[in-house]
């Protein structure tokens, strides 16, 4: 049976979008929405994307980071998982991992047809895990896609628990070091919309369970493409783990070494002994 489509003429506001994901759902049982939410001929805004590259630490260009693919489809994934068919709830849920193709270099002054469904439903230890899977189209050729990966507690889904795979890990010494301020949940928060109040709110951190606000892990991934932005091909494959948080302030490292297939890059605590996100990318 073919999917039905939810056409939109716009990616959703995410205030709105955010406190229907907010709402709880009356079921413990997982289920996902059966319909693809699509959004047509949509061309951002160059200032929007020259604030983000700002914030991530890219270098303003003609084609854009392939991370900002997924900020424009994201208001697409709360949407979905906030539909009234989903008992998944994208708020509360962990981001634990991503991977996306950029197939070539998408201009920035292209119209992008962005659409994401969910699918993949799978008992964790701790709840589901659910894929978010994300398409983005330049006149009718896939030229982006991606997939995010999210644990939901407190829902359970039929079949063995499964394991998220984990990326391997040695410690290194880090190449730099990135000093986090205390306003960067806030500056990614304008440049991404996402409202999320755990990267902004100590208050609303601690009662997830964080002793201070926690940055997004996306700006984490971003920031590490930025930093091999001059070495990185036309087409690629990242893949990424969200290991731990990383809390505001603070002081992360990074490091990366080129392999046969392409790069491996960790962010690190600032000795580089434990990881907040691991990071392979092949050619």
């Amino acid at each position: 049976m073919t999917a039905a489509v939810h056409t939109l003429e716009a990616p959703p506001a995410m205030g709105p979008a955010f406190l229907r994901a907010l709402i709880p759902s009356r079921s413990h049982e997982a289920r996902l929405p059966h319909h693809t939410d699509v959004v047509s001929e949509w061309r951002p805004e160059l200032a929007a994307l020259a604030a983000y590259t700002r914030v991530c630490g890219f270098t303003l260009r003609s084609t854009v980071p392939t991370t900002w693919l997924h900020v424009l489809t994201f208001p697409l994934h709360v949407d979905l998982l906030g539909s009234g068919d989903s008992s998944v709830r994208l708020v509360g849920a962990v981001h634990v991992s991503n991977e996306m193709t950029l197939h070539r270099p998408v201009r920035s002054t292209e119209r992008l047809t962005l659409s994401v469904r969910a699918e993949s439903l799978r008992a964790h230890s701790k709840g589901a895990l659910v894929d978010l899977v994300a398409q983005v189209r330049a006149n009718d050729e896939v030229v982006w896609d991606g997939t995010s990966t999210y644990l939901a507690r407190g829902v359970v889904a039929a079949g063995p628990a499964v394991e998220v795979p984990r990326l391997a890990f040695e410690p290194h010494d880090p190449l730099a070091r990135w000093r986090l301020g205390a306003d960067l949940g806030r500056r990614y928060r304008a440049v991404s919309h996402d409202p999320n109040p755990i990267h902004t709110s100590r208050v609303m951190a601690r009662a997830f369970g964080f002793p201070r606000p926690v940055i997004h892990g996306m700006w984490t991934h971003a920031r590490a493409l930025a930093a091999l932005e001059a070495r990185l091909p036309d087409a690629y494959t990242v893949r990424v783990a969200f290991t731990r948080p990383l809390t505001l302030p603070g002081t992360a490292g990074f490091w990366s070494h080129e392999t046969k297939e392409g790069f491996r890059a960790a962010v690190t605590t600032s000795d580089g002994t434990r990881p907040y996100m691991l990071m392979e990318i092949d050619r």
